[in-house]
């Protein structure tokens, strides 16, 4: 019997073809306002990002497994599925290079007053600025050491930068000098000139970066975040970067998004923003429908799914 499933997004009439070779009954409903109905009862296979803000999954009894296109899983009704067979599995690593190659442009661009560079140049302002900083030498540390973090590493091998990271336990990673534990984070903090949140968001993770940890940065450090908003405590951000304990930032996540009109980020001047835009390039589709399709070209075959997600440690 085939296996009902649903995508809630359409990556194209051949893509879905293939899909179903492996014995799959396919239906494509976008999921922006998707509703529960009678024609999704059989469903047993969800691929999807986020329609949990309108589809009550509790009404699908025969679900057995959500393919999610997102790394994080925050948009799940966690607690729900805990309490189900449910599984989840995430696009861990879809979007890991052109996120690394956004750290790497970031920090160049704050290190070398890109924004101050281009406002002059709309205003046709001919002005040279003698703040440039060299990248060279400096510390950059991420909090967090999984794909993202490595993606970027590997990106700033040919800089001559000190890369350091922070992970559960301190394990050595790829393309890092050295690793901390997380409870070494302020240790690390204090020798870093740039810091790169890149860990998952969790309930033990929500507002980690806050005024007692921006007191632990150096005095002139840069940060970058582009994991999720809620770790870090963004009435803290702003004073910080107010105050100019932080030279500057570069975000593509904040607390509450869209960004609010009125939030003070948009009118500091040391401050780079972008629109939850890091993880988008032209490969985003191939390689996320890539990913999709060998997980259920497994499924279909009762083999153990990659990137299976521990609901417990929540990534």
């Amino acid at each position: 019997m085939a296996i009902k499933t649903l995508f809630t997004y359409n990556y194209g009439g051949d893509k879905i073809k293939d899909i179903k070779t492996f014995g799959y009954d396919v239906k494509v409903i976008p999921e922006e306002g998707l509703i529960y109905n009678d024609d999704l009862e059989e469903i047993e296979v969800l691929v999807c990002y986020d329609p949990f803000k309108t589809l009550d999954i509790e009404k699908m009894k025969k679900l057995k497994w959500i393919q999610l296109s997102s790394i994080g899983i925050d948009q799940l009704p966690i607690e729900y599925v805990k309490n189900t067979s449910i599984t989840i599995t995430n696009n861990k690593g879809g979007y890991s290079i052109p996120m690394g190659e956004w750290i790497v442009l970031k920090t160049l661009e704050l290190f070398k007053n890109s924004k101050g560079l281009y406002e002059n140049q709309s205003k046709r302002k001919w002005k040279m600025d003698t703040s440039i900083m060299e990248l060279y030498g400096k510390t950059i540390g991420f909090i967090g050491t999984g794909t993202i973090a490595t993606e970027a590493a590997k990106r700033f091998q040919g800089f001559g930068v000190n890369i350091v990271g922070v992970n559960t336990n301190g394990r050595d990673s790829q393309y890092f000098n050295s690793c901390y534990p997380m409870s070494e984070l302020n240790q690390m903090l204090k020798i870093c000139d740039v810091v790169v949140v890149t860990l998952p968001y969790t309930k033990a993770t929500h507002h980690l970066i806050n005024e007692e940890k921006f007191m632990e940065m150096k005095s002139g450090a840069y940060f970058i975040n582009v994991a999720r908003g809620s770790i870090v405590d963004e009435g803290s951000l702003i004073k910080n970067l107010k105050n100019g304990k932080l030279a500057g930032a570069a975000l593509d996540v904040y607390e509450e998004e869209p960004l609010k009109e009125n939030n003070p980020l948009w009118d500091l001047s040391n401050v780079i923003l972008t629109s939850h835009n890091s993880w988008v390039s032209e490969m985003r589709n191939a390689r996320r429908f890539d990913f999709i399709y060998k997980n259920m070209e497994k499924y279909a075959q009762g083999k153990e799914l990659v990137n299976s997600v521990d609901l417990k440690k929540g990534y």
